[in-house]
């Protein structure tokens, strides 16, 4: 800032959080100006518009013409809008994470693809020239940097040195790190209206984070699923694949593999006079109820939205032992071919959080019950018309992991480079000459894909994951004197013990959004107040972020889930501001 045009310019830090009024505050006091600080304002002079230096998901590094003064979402908006990319609600701005470098390292040199002096042509959003936005068609260098953001690099061997977190308090550091660069990621795991003839970008830096987070196990995986993505990998790296974005094109019912969260579509055959019906043999397990010691045999019939089981098939007349709507329920599969396991966990919404409930199948049986539970959970019975679909994507699924032949290790050693295709940990477990062939089994199970296939595949068994879309935050919960770590996903909270390290806790409580009374803010004490169904408050107070994070978590899934059941192109920017905004709404 200067003040006046003879004066000595100098630099105050602040936060995000902070508000004008006490930013003018520091201002004066560090000047020691003899005025009383409400005498002066703040206003952006002609220089507002700069260059922005913005990453991508996949490693290109862009150079924007923006705006400093309006806000971050009217920016990102700009921003999307410029490299054809679809439903900006998703996305945010994010400053990386700032590694440690040791004094060997040299710094690797950055190349950023100038854009400043791209224009949006006027014309309908989205209008596509050979596969790209017009304005991306005036020159072969713009053309080459847009097919260069609808493609997946190969990702460095360096990946090794990069940071991993080792506890769930590593994952929430990084709202707290500042960098002058910022990252265009996806911040709310809500998506929908996935088309490949217009998002051949969107599609494509999705993967990227998905990708990166499971290399750098932001989300765990089992290592039967890390070789999976490996394979997929392979698959999108053929040079059979690597075509420009009209490639994008084909196949748009593949889409139907998604599964699209936080799904309010009403059913469309309820008026079927007869509505099919599951029966089988599965084992039950309640943890919480002592009665259960593992898991136990029934006969199970699922019929509209409920399962019910008796003790055995002849008794199935009479009144049974329980009956489960699952309407509201959370579905998790748990899935492992080569340890023939067939599980599916239910979250039941409760009083005081979720319960979970564990059914297993002894063979692989288990896709009709997996369809009939999620469209359940929907609403949906058996005998909506994409119960078939389901079955069908689940039974791909399962299908893509069974093994192989073994393939020859001797002869496949230089096919593939598994460095970048598994998490480094797999590196210090196993050999190259180890995971090349298992990387291959998996392969062959899904070499026959092609790009759109193969991508979509990726991300649907990335949304199967059970940490997939978690934020995690330190907090405080009132009442209590340690530090915990809270989740916010799409749909619910959850709550997790302190000092927890990977893989080795479990959930305390989980609170869903759709039993959700309201929620507020106490922004003078930066405290969080939530109020759920059958009067249950939780108040909590954060320690790696402000209330703000939350707040805008909770309110921006909110705004697309009510924007997804409009299925409409226009957003409400006011309601968006309302909703994510607090006290700073517009």
């Amino acid at each position: 800032m200067e003040l006046g045009l003879e004066a000595t310019p100098f630099k105050v830090s602040v936060t995000s959080d902070l508000h004008i009024g006490g930013v003018v505050f520091r201002i004066v006091e560090k000047t020691q100006i003899k005025q009383d600080w409400s005498d002066h304002a703040l206003w952006w002079g002609a220089e507002a518009h700069k260059a922005l230096t913005l990453g991508l998901p996949n490693g290109t590094t862009l150079r924007l013409q923006t705006c400093f003064s309006r806000p971050v979402f009217q920016t990102v908006m700009g921003v999307c809008r410029l490299l054809n990319m679809r439903h900006p609600e998703e996305r945010s701005l994010l400053r990386p994470v700032e590694e440690k470098k040791k004094k060997k390292d040299t710094e690797e040199e950055v190349v950023v693809y100038d854009l400043t002096s791209l224009r949006i042509s006027s014309g309908p959003a989205h209008t596509l020239s050979n596969g790209m936005p017009v304005h991306f068609a005036d020159s072969p260098q713009t053309e080459a940097v847009y097919k260069m953001l609808s493609v997946s690099l190969p990702a460095p061997e360096a990946i090794t040195k990069m940071p991993r977190p080792t506890s769930l308090v590593d994952k929430a550091q990084v709202h707290m790190q500042e960098h002058d660069r910022l990252l265009l990621h996806f911040k709310y795991y809500c998506f929908h209206d996935l088309q490949p003839k217009y998002d051949a970008v969107r599609l494509t830096q999705m993967f990227e984070q998905a990708r990166w987070a499971i290399l750098l196990e932001d989300v765990g995986c089992t290592e039967e699923e890390m070789m999976l993505f490996a394979a997929l990998q392979v698959s999108l790296s053929e040079p059979r694949l690597m075509t420009s974005c009209p490639a994008m094109d084909e196949i748009d019912s593949a889409l139907q593999c998604l599964e699209v969260k936080m799904d309010a579509e009403e059913s469309s055959a309820e008026d079927m006079l007869v509505t099919p019906e599951l029966h089988d043999y599965l084992n039950i397990f309640r943890p919480k109820i002592l009665t259960l010691k593992g898991y136990k045999q029934f006969w199970f019939t699922f019929n509209n939205t409920s399962i019910s089981y008796y003790k055995s098939k002849e008794e199935s007349l009479t009144e049974p032992i329980q009956q489960m709507n699952l309407k509201g329920y959370e579905v998790v599969p748990d899935v492992s071919v080569a340890g023939q396991k067939f599980c599916i966990t239910l979250l039941i919404p409760g009083v005081q959080g979720m319960n979970e409930v564990y059914l297993c199948c002894e063979n692989g049986r288990n896709s009709m019950l997996m369809s009939a539970c999620r469209l359940a959970s929907k609403g949906k019975t058996l005998a909506d018309s994409s119960f078939s679909n389901e079955v069908q994507n689940i039974q791909s699924f399962l299908a893509m992991q069974r093994t192989t032949p073994r393939v020859n290790a001797a002869q496949t050693d230089d096919i593939i480079n598994t460095h970048g295709l598994v998490s480094p940990r797999y590196h210090k477990k196993y050999k190259s000459k180890q995971l090349t062939p298992r990387i291959l089994e998996a392969y062959q199970n899904v070499a026959q894909l092609s790009l759109t296939d193969a991508l979509l595949r990726f991300l649907q068994i990335w949304q199967a994951l059970p940490e997939f879309g978690v934020c995690y935050l330190v907090v405080r919960f009132k009442g209590c004197h340690k530090d915990e770590v809270l989740g916010v996903t799409n749909n619910r909270l959850i709550r997790y013990p302190a000092a927890i390290d990977l893989g080795t806790g479990d959930v305390v409580k989980t609170w869903r959004y759709n039993t959700m009374k309201q929620w507020n803010v106490n922004w003078d004490i930066q405290q969080v107040a939530i109020e759920f169904n059958g009067n249950v408050n939780i108040a909590f107070s954060c320690v790696t972020a402000t209330c703000k994070i939350v707040h805008e978590y909770i309110g921006g899934y909110i705004f697309i889930a009510t924007h997804t059941r409009e299925q409409t192109e226009v957003l409400n920017q006011e309601l968006f501001y309302k909703l994510t905004g607090g006290h700073e709404a517009l």
